[in-house]
């Protein structure tokens, strides 16, 4: 069965420094008209950054949630940035920090039922402390934690963020076999 939808028109609903919302109508693969309500992302990165053991997280309040969240150094990739390049940058933006080697985590999204975000993750190890270097509105803290700890925060529901979820556990089955 072939699944693909053709888009027969879009209205763009909102443009922001963020996302962009548009409505588009589909033709299904029986020949029936649909709508699908889509968000437009540039897609994210987030690192474990991992040093003897330990991880770095960052906790910060989430509008969204109306709550602090702990998760891990994360940020927003500028259309046709490389991830990697991203990665660096936030983790020297969020944690202070460099690191000589990176391991692809690969990719995920976060929504797809309507949002384009893709996240990409990393590994990163031998880390150097060089001093943060937040964006002017962003307010955090960070958390050096026993990578275990972090896995069992996972494991009972402490860390909900998504990304955070996913790389940690993928980091923690490459650690496992290294």
């Amino acid at each position: 069965m072939i699944f693909e939808e053709k888009t027969t028109s879009t209205k763009h609903i909102f443009k922001g420094r963020i996302i962009d919302v548009s409505v588009d109508t589909v033709l299904l693969p029986d020949g029936k008209v649909a709508t699908r309500e889509l968000v437009k992302h540039p897609g994210g990165v987030c690192i474990v950054a991992y040093d003897d053991g330990f991880i770095y997280l960052v906790k910060q309040y989430r509008k969204p949630y109306d709550s602090v969240v702990t998760e891990l150094p994360a940020g927003k990739l500028e259309y046709g940035e490389d991830p990697l390049e991203c990665g660096k940058r936030e983790l020297l933006e969020e944690v202070g920090m460099t690191a000589a080697n990176f391991i692809s985590l690969g990719k995920f999204y976060s929504s797809p039922g309507f949002c384009s975000e893709t996240i990409y993750a990393y590994l990163a190890t031998d880390l150097k402390k060089v001093g943060q270097k937040l964006d002017e509105d962003e307010y955090l803290d960070v958390m050096k934690v026993k990578f275990s700890d972090a896995v069992d925060m996972v494991m009972k529901g402490e860390i909900c963020d998504g990304k955070s979820v996913s790389a940690i556990l993928k980091a923690d089955r490459i650690l496992n076999k290294m």
